[in-house]
Formats: C-alpha cells, structure tokens, sequence
C-alpha cells in the first residue's frame, strides 16, 4: 500500500502522523511511504531521519495526497485541504465530526474512508489511539489553568499550591474519564484542593480509592456542579462521549456566581465543548474573558507539546494502520472487528451512530453491511 504523511497545517501543530521508527515498520512490510518535507521537524524529526528509514521525501502535499491510498494525520483536514480529496483514499486520523459539518459533507461527496482515531473502541471499552492525547491534555489543562491564573492575564493571581499561611486553589474537574483522571493527578501533585465529579459511581469510588480524602469525589448533576464551581479557582472541563457532541454541563449562568479572575479550561472543545460559553481558541491566542471568568479553549492542546504528543500517539497508531496497510482494508476489518468502530465514513455513506446522531439530516448506514 502507498501510505502518506503530510505536514500538518493547524494553527500551530507541531505534531505528525508517522515517525522515523513508524516509516521503517511499514517500509520493511513492502510498503511505499511518502512524507511532505520538514512534516516532522516540529516535533523533532529531520528529513534525514525520515529518508533514512526509508521514507520517499516529495516537497508538494498535494502530490502526496494525489498518490497516497491511505494518509496518516494528526488533525482533521481543514477546508483548504478537501480538494486533495480523493475516492477510495484511506484518511487515518482524528476527524471530531460532531463538530464539524462541512467536513463530513466533504469527505462523503469524495468517497474518502473516514477511519478515525477517536471512535475506534476496544472490546474492553477503551479508546486506545484517544487515550495518549486525553492523557496528555488532561496533564496540560492544570498547567495551562494554573498559568492563566496569574494575574497578567487577567487571572484570581493566585498560586494553585499556596504556600504556608495561605489557603490552596481549589481545582473542580468536570468528568472522571482519562483526560480528568490526569488533571487530578497533576492537580493533586500540584497541592490544589481538587473536586471532581462524574455520573459513574463505579468511576468516582475507584478515584476514591487511589487519593482517599486528597480529592472530594461528587456525583456530576446541576446542583453539585454549581455548588463546585461557585467556590474554584480552575474548572477543567473534561467530558466526552465517543463520536457525539459533548454535552454543554457548564451553563453560562455558573460565569456569574464564579470567582473574577477563575479560570475555565475546555478540553473536550474539538467535540464541541461542555461550556455553553465555549468557543474554540488556538495556541496564538489562547483565551478570552467572559463575566470576569477566564476562558482557555485550545482545539489541539497536546501540539503544545509535540515531541511527546507524536510519540505516544503514533506507539497507538501503527497497530492497526499496519493491520489495514498489511492486509487491505476490508480483510482488516473482518479480520479485526474493532477497526468497524473507527470508520466515520465509507463510500459515501455515514458509518458513525453517534455522528448521525449529532444532526437532524443524515441516514447511518451499518458499516458492516457495505463492506460485507
């Protein structure tokens, strides 16, 4: 299979689809890979290391895209980039439809195989190529949080930890997934006073178990959560569902009994948000201010930190794009039933429940029905 990896054109991400060791893998499997010139150098890779796994270096995306059967990315395409389209290409990457209904209109016009990162769900229930951003991310949303904090930009200026004869930040995490079981690692190691609050009780007792009276575990309804957030510092807002638009628990209203100068972080921003105050932000400009609350949105969060982002996402990623290079694409999914879970669009066709579900004028074909 002809694989391609071009460099990725968001607002400052850094991060990409194939690393040196990745190009190696699928070269000594009899695969052709092309990468875009200095695709990797934001994260640390040269052109020489990618020549010398044996990559072919082509200047021109449009080139790559054109000759490529399957392209491995990071971000979604942005619309400058949906000419390069193609029927019968393989697009392996994050897609967040959900939020993002140009791209799906897009991608079903072209025929493209939509086969994305966040959807694909193990047979125990993991997410096992969302995880490594979601862990990354959670980290990050206490960093970034506790900077915002300061008072130059417009922050409570304060200091998470305090310091003896002071009281601590108090941190509220929205959501006791991977992304806000980091956050509470960070913060807890911070010396933050940390709440967090999720539906699952199984999830919030297993919390209760590895920090013990470190951290105040609620159960997540509108009267915990306001409660919580009238007295933080920093609200991480970390909630997903697989595929569908996040739901909007952080109600405007909360801005107007929070602290001035409390900080808001969005994590779940590429699937739309849990604020109903959140609109996406990137890293050049990182934040904006509502009701005296301080907003940080960032769309790619883990691009701030791309040579730790890559690595941990493609050690994910090449699995299975190596199953679907090795063995084409419909053997590897009849094969590996898993994959099905990760394919948004096929043949024109919308393949992904929650998408479908997440608008009023599409129809959800079984993929397992088109490709059988």
């Amino acid at each position: 299979m002809i694989i391609g990896c071009v460099k990725e054109i968001k607002n400052n991400e850094y991060r990409v689809g194939l690393t040196p060791d990745n190009v190696k893998e699928y070269v000594s499997k009899g695969h052709i890979v092309y990468i875009q010139k200095d695709a990797g150098i934001g994260s640390g890779f040269s052109n020489e290391e990618y020549n010398s796994a044996g990559a072919q270096i082509i200047e021109d995306a449009s080139l790559i895209w054109e000759k490529s059967e399957m392209m491995v990315k990071v971000k979604e395409p942005l619309e400058e980039e949906y000419n390069y389209f193609h029927e019968g290409l393989i697009l392996y990457t994050y897609f967040h439809l959900a939020a993002d209904k140009p791209l799906i209109d897009a991608l079903l016009k072209a025929k493209v195989t939509a086969v994305a990162y966040e959807t694909l769900i193990e047979k125990d229930g993991s997410i096992p190529l969302l995880a490594p951003m979601s862990q990354i991310a959670g980290r990050l949303s206490v960093q970034e949080g506790a900077k915002y904090l300061e008072k130059k930009y417009g922050g409570e200026g304060i200091l998470l930890a305090g310091v003896p004869g002071t009281v601590r930040g108090h941190v509220v995490i929205l959501g006791g997934g991977t992304v806000g079981l980091n956050a509470c690692k960070i913060a807890v190691g911070m010396g933050a006073n940390v709440t967090i609050l999720d539906i699952n009780l199984k999830r919030l007792e297993y919390i209760d178990e590895l920090y013990g009276t470190q951290v105040q575990t609620l159960v997540s309804n509108n009267i915990n959560i306001e409660k919580s957030v009238r007295e933080a510092d920093l609200v991480i807002g970390a909630v997903l569902i697989p595929g569908k638009s996040t739901p909007k628990i952080f109600k405007r209203e909360y801005l107007k009994i929070m602290k001035k100068g409390s900080v808001y972080v969005d994590v779940a921003v590429d699937q739309g948000g849990c604020g109903e105050s959140t609109r996406v932000t990137t890293h050049d400009d990182p934040i904006y201010v509502e009701e005296g609350v301080v907003h940080y949105c960032v769309g790619n969060m883990p691009g701030a930190v791309s040579r730790t982002s890559t690595i941990a996402l493609t050690s994910a990623t090449i699995h299975y794009g190596l199953q679907i290079a090795n063995k084409g694409f419909s053997q590897a999914c009849q094969e590996n039933d898993v994959i099905y879970s990760a394919i948004n669009t096929y043949n024109g066709e919308l393949t992904c429940l929650n998408v479908a579900n997440s608008f009023d004028d599409y129809n959800y074909h079984d993929i397992k029905e088109l490709i059988l």
